[in-house]
Parts: C-alpha cells; sequence; structure tokens
C-alpha cells in the first residue's frame, strides 16, 4: 500500500511538472540588445528582428500573437536562423508565420538559414520547405553571402550553413563579402571557434535552446559542442573578440516543455555605419 502511494505521489508530480513547464514555453520574453559605439547615433542604426528554432511541432505561440508582440517596433531586417520544422506534415503550418513575416515589411527584407532540423527532411521535402520560404520574399542563404547598400551604410550579410551537420563551408560564404558591416547568420554558433581568420561585427545563432530543460543544470548540452562547455548557451557572448548571440528560440524539441530557460523574441539595434571598437549593452 505505502508502495503504491510512493508511486501515485510521483506520478502527480510528474503531471504537475509537465504542466509547469508546458506553461513555461508560453511565457516569451522580448530582448532588446543596442550594439553601440562612442561615435553612433540613433540615425545610424539598423533595427533587426531575430527569430530562430520556431520548431513548428512543438511551439506555443499563435502567428497573431507573433504579430501582436512585434507590430509596434521598427523592422529595417529579419533573421531567421534555422530549425523551422522537421516533419512534412509540417511544412503548411509554416505559411502562416510567413505571412505575419512578410505583413512587418522589413525595410531590407527577411534572411533565413537553415538548421540540423531542417535536414531530417527528405530531399523534396526540403525543397518544398526552401521554396515556401522563397515565396514569401525571405532570402534563404546556404554558405554564400548578400551585399545591401542600406541608408545607414553597406551591410554584408553571410549566411553559414548548419555547423552541426558538417555543411558549414565558411570560406564560401565569405567568397563575395567585400567592405562593410558583416553580419553572419548561422543556427549552430559552435562555428565562431572556426572563425579566427573571418572578421565580422556581429553574429546571430540559435540552436540550444537555452538548454530548454535546465534542472539543475543543462548537462544534456554538453554533447552539442566546445562553447557549452565554456558555458555559452544562451545570450551575448565574445570569441576572439567579436561579439554574437544566442537566441533560446520560440519553439521546443523533444518534450513540450521549458524548465530554467523561456522562448524569446530578439531585437538587435546594429551600428551598420561602425565596424570598430563595438562595445554592447542590453
Amino acid at each position: 500500500m505505502v508502495v503504491v502511494l510512493l508511486l501515485l505521489a510521483l506520478l502527480a508530480l510528474l503531471i504537475y511538472g509537465y504542466r509547469l513547464g508546458n506553461r513555461n514555453t508560453s511565457d516569451i520574453t522580448i530582448q532588446h540588445i543596442n550594439a553601440l559605439t562612442s561615435e553612433s547615433t540613433n540615425s545610424l542604426n539598423l533595427s533587426v528582428l531575430h527569430l530562430s528554432d520556431l520548431h513548428l511541432e512543438n511551439i506555443s505561440i499563435t502567428p497573431d500573437e507573433l504579430y501582436e508582440k512585434v507590430k509596434s517596433k521598427p523592422v529595417d531586417l529579419i533573421a531567421l536562423t534555422g530549425d523551422f520544422l522537421d516533419r512534412t506534415r509540417t511544412i503548411p503550418k509554416l505559411t502562416a508565420y510567413l505571412e505575419v513575416l512578410k505583413r512587418l515589411n522589413p525595410t531590407y527584407g527577411t534572411y533565413a538559414v537553415f538548421g540540423n532540423h531542417d535536414y531530417v527532411l527528405r530531399t523534396k521535402s526540403f525543397q518544398k520547405l526552401q521554396h515556401l520560404l522563397e515565396e514569401y520574399g525571405c532570402k534563404t542563404l546556404k554558405n554564400e553571402s548578400i551585399e545591401i547598400q542600406t541608408d545607414q551604410g553597406m551591410l554584408q550579410i553571410i549566411g553559414i550553413d548548419d555547423f552541426s551537420t558538417n555543411r558549414s563551408d565558411i570560406k564560401s560564404s565569405y567568397k563575395n563579402v567585400g567592405e562593410g558591416f558583416k553580419l553572419v547568420l548561422t543556427h549552430d554558433p559552435n562555428v565562431v571557434m572556426h572563425m579566427k581568420d573571418y572578421h565580422f561585427d556581429y553574429l546571430l545563432s540559435g540552436h540550444f535552446h537555452g538548454g530548454q530543460i535546465c534542472w539543475p543544470k543543462p548537462y544534456h548540452l554538453v554533447k552539442m559542442g566546445k562553447l557549452v562547455r565554456l558555458n555559452m548557451v544562451k545570450g551575448l557572448h565574445y570569441y576572439d573578440g567579436k561579439p554574437f548571440y544566442i537566441s533560446e528560440g520560440l519553439g521546443q524539441t523533444g518534450v513540450n516543455i521549458r524548465v530554467g530557460s523561456r522562448p524569446e523574441i530578439t531585437f538587435h539595434t546594429l551600428p551598420v555605419s561602425e565596424t570598430r571598437t563595438l562595445s554592447f549593452s542590453s
């Protein structure tokens, strides 16, 4: 009888923990990261909306809710850093979210790279995902770059393919990169440890979900690369003196819960006309 009561108590605790963790997936934070220099002024800044790891199989924000959260913020550019989904049947679900991003009408467009979960899709399904993104005006970058002349200055957007699935080709990504502010988009931030000879002014990434389940610590992330061992799993960090940001992402993978982490939407203000001596405040 005692054993039965203990099992029931344990089951009740697990159910309570799951419900609490699942509720956390709807507690979305909005972060504002300002990249400043001593010479920067507001008129020289570029506003970037960064979304990562939507994992549409397990996302707790609807397209309408997403729009309500971001509609009042100025958006010059949207950056999407991979892991949209990993099942073919989920691809149509992405349409409504892309309609929201298109509705925001970013001045200089929307740009995306792919993550390890996207590459779980078979070839035809992956192509369908890529075509859908392009159909809604989203430029996808796979080890390539694009140059944009903004009112604030020249911007080089460099899209490095997923590092965790051995698809990164840094040399090819930088092949046509010219002068200007160098913004790197990539899914797995571990690639920064291989970019000593490649300059960037700012890098946006995701992949770790902030640990997703951090109780007592995100020990399960150890297998996900050397940055984890350096305690770099979310937020703003530096490597070789260069700044990069790791988003906690919007969706979840595996069990649809979060413990010690929250889904996030991030706005980054970048001084595109300045490419030296960056300091950061959030």
